[in-house]
């Protein structure tokens, strides 16, 4: 606080990107005026991509300086690039993080609400969902992963205390208390990772919510392999029932 006003949030964007060459600058053009005013960094972690994500991004670094690509040499996984972008802005001192995707299915247009939220309501996790915003299905999302959404949810409400309607959009948004106290480096190194940050959240006590957000399912690949998702998803709520996230 200076002079009695509050001063707004400094955050930073990480961006997990594999082979995202055809999206990613389409995804730094539709991040709002109001946002950059307020970016420390945007870390984009790329996964040892196969296209030329690599130079697109060494490009477009040197156009902005905000923007710090962060070069895997060989493909280690969704976990790995999530992990790696949370540990730059933990280290970076910013007050709220932001993982986007960088193949733009998530939208960042919506950024300022999650800060909003997190900043008015005093979360410190903040998941999109594309369940609350009515659009899953009309958005593109194939009906057989509406379903096991809608199944897999039903049940981690259950087992985490919590009454949200999805839990599996890559749209996460963390205050600076989650980036300090939870050991993002002990969680899975795959597509698990997301869900093993809410176990842990709230094996913390953390305030975790939702905020919905737009379906958009595109001509971008997915790389998720259903069924064993979904497994990894029991075995979450399994190790959380047993106490493995807590302290």
């Amino acid at each position: 606080m200076q002079g009695g006003e509050l001063t707004s949030p400094v955050l930073s964007v990480f961006m997990p990107a594999y082979n995202a060459a055809a999206h990613i600058e389409g995804v730094f053009e539709r991040i709002p005026s109001e946002v950059w005013k307020q970016l420390h960094h945007v870390w984009v972690v790329n996964d040892g991509s196969a296209d030329n994500t690599a130079e697109k991004l060494d490009g477009l670094a040197k156009q902005n300086a905000r923007i710090r690509p962060v070069h895997l040499q060989v493909n280690r996984g969704y976990g790995i690039a999530v992990q790696t972008g949370l540990k730059r802005c933990r280290e970076d001192g910013c007050d709220i993080a932001i993982c986007l995707h960088a193949d733009g299915q998530y939208a960042p247009e919506i950024i300022p609400q999650f800060v909003e939220k997190i900043e008015s309501e005093q979360y410190d996790i903040v998941q999109g969902s594309r369940i609350a915003s009515g659009t899953a299905l009309s958005g593109g999302m194939p009906l057989y992963k509406f379903v096991a959404n809608r199944v897999l949810t039903f049940f981690e409400n259950l087992v985490f205390g919590l009454s949200m309607s999805d839990f599996h959009s890559g749209y996460l948004v963390y205050s600076r208390k989650a980036l300090d106290s939870i050991p993002f480096e002990r969680l899975s190194t795959s597509f698990d990772f997301d869900l093993e940050v809410i176990a842990s959240a709230r094996a913390r006590g953390l305030k975790v919510g939702e905020l919905p957000i737009p379906t958009r399912y595109a001509e971008e690949k997915s790389h998720v392999n259903s069924i064993a998702y979904g497994m990894r998803c029991i075995g979450v709520m399994a190790k959380y029932l047993m106490g493995k996230y807590r302290r």
